[in-house]
């Protein structure tokens, strides 16, 4: 199990990364307490007679042993068609999800973030930065012609006054491009409220009586201006030396069609291919682009902490029975509660999120406990008469009980997350549980059933003479 979290490390998320440390952590306490705290204060009870008595659990798990023994093949077959849909689920998952999605409707951020998209003009913000085109600085310093307005002003600085001639983006030209790029970002259904260099020439144009300014009147305009103003209306969006634009936008993040990383490539594509930008002259960034980035990682992340979990697994069941053949065993239920949870996932649209991204680790480390016991106490039994059938009732009704337990409160215990406000941390509560009631319902079924095939002491038997056999 503190495998299965020290998997997490390999995560680049530094939250399940910290995730991994805590509970790797917190379970070699409990291991020391449980093998020093319990036995010292067990120390001072005397033993109790413990009486056998029948009940719902030795019903259950004897139930399941039959099962096990009658219908070994069609168990086979149940799981096989589970794994399929499992991998077509898996081809299915996804890590486009709202930020808003992370909360119930009737939460206050919701409502403040759903009020802010209204009224306000969108929620996570984008920036679109445009750089000049690389063939004008080497034609600027080609060039090196006076600027025409140099000595407009006299006293005062040069180059200041007459960049309109010196800017790549600050002039008539490129303005119109400036605004068409603007029209089209503010145009995207998904785009909330648009600024940039192209609103401040539209208020500007407005108080020339929506006349065009020549670069005569943009040279005038951009050395008069109060530095106040300035640093509200050119500074936000224009750089010192006017090569380089920043247009601001606003997602409308309670809008249910938003995809962010579609979005991203969609607005590079337009700019790039339709518009003539080289792609070294588009920039994205902005909150939109960090989280969106921290999404994709998210795929990668799962495969390094589930190949890292399995292989580490795999390695110490191996040593642990020193037998490949049991190992495959072993890991063979694991696999299917992993992925079945993350199958199910796909087939509901659960996006992967920084707390469902764990769950496959999760389940694979608490999950493979069961498997050990269950395993660890049919080597020792069937060594008693060699019939592996037998074998398997009396592992089901003795450590098959405490799998049973065992399970069903962890179970409890990943429900109670269920009772947040929080959406991820109810579909990991939800999730998890539900992985673990397959781990337990695989160990006692499927994993029983290969044990019986596969027989760990001798040959394996086929599934038709393991069903005669029973019958």
């Amino acid at each position: 199990t503190i495998v299965a979290f020290g998997s997490l490390l390999f995560s680049n998320i530094r939250p399940v990364i910290d995730f991994g440390w805590m509970m790797a952590i917190g379970i070699t306490v409990a291991f020391l307490l449980t093998f020093v705290v319990l036995p010292a204060g067990l120390m001072f009870f005397k033993p109790l007679e413990v009486r056998p008595r029948r009940d719902f659990t030795h019903k259950l798990t004897r139930s399941l042993a039959i099962l096990v023994a009658r219908f070994g093949s069609s168990i086979l077959l149940f799981f096989l068609v589970i794994i399929a849909l499992s991998v077509i689920g898996l081809t299915k998952l996804t890590v486009e999800n709202r930020f808003i999605d992370h909360f119930k409707q009737d939460t206050e951020i919701y409502r403040g973030m759903e009020m802010i998209d209204r009224e306000l003009g969108g929620t996570t913000p984008l920036e679109v930065i445009l750089d000049a085109d690389r063939d004008f600085y080497a034609s600027l310093e080609e060039e090196q012609e006076p600027d025409p307005f140099d000595n407009v002003f006299d006293g005062e600085a040069e180059g200041e006054a007459g960049l309109s001639g010196t800017s790549y983006w600050y002039n008539s030209y490129n303005l119109l491009t400036l605004d068409t790029v603007h029209d089209y970002l503010d145009g995207l259904s998904e785009t909330g409220k648009t600024l940039s260099l192209a609103t401040t020439m539209t208020l500007l144009q407005q108080l020339n009586e929506n006349k065009p300014l020549d670069n005569f009147m943009l040279a005038v305009i951009y050395k008069k201006l109060p530095s106040s103003v300035k640093q509200n209306l050119f500074d936000p969006y224009l750089a010192q030396d006017g090569n380089q634009v920043r247009l601001s936008i606003r997602l409308y993040e309670s809008d249910p069609t938003l995809q962010r990383n579609e979005l991203l490539q969609k607005i590079r594509r337009h700019l790039v291919e339709h518009m003539g930008f080289s792609d070294d002259q588009v920039h994205l960034t902005g909150m939109v682009v960090l989280y969106n980035n921290m999404l994709q990682s998210l795929f990668r992340s799962q495969i390094q902490t589930l190949g890292v979990v399995f292989l580490a697994i795999m390695l110490m069941f191996m040593i642990l029975f020193r037998s490949l053949k049991l190992a495959v065993i072993a890991i063979i239920p694991n696999l299917v509660a992993a992925g079945m949870v993350l199958g199910l996932m796909g087939w509901l649209r659960i996006p992967l999120d920084i707390m469902t991204i764990t769950i496959a680790a999760i389940t694979i480390g608490i999950a493979v406990d069961d498997t050990i016991h269950y395993i660890h106490r049919f080597v020792t039994e069937i060594h008693k008469d060699n019939d592996y059938l037998a074998t398997v009732k009396r592992c089901h009704v003795s450590v098959g009980r405490a799998m049973y337990y065992t399970s069903i409160i962890v179970i409890v215990g990943f429900s109670i997350l269920t009772l947040s406000s929080f959406m991820p941390t109810i579909y990991f509560g939800l999730l998890t549980g539900f992985a673990m009631v397959v781990a337990m319902i695989a160990n006692l079924t499927l994993l029983a059933v290969l044990l019986v095939i596969f027989t760990p002491g001798g040959k394996p038997l086929p599934v038709d003479v393991v069903t005669q056999q029973a019958s």
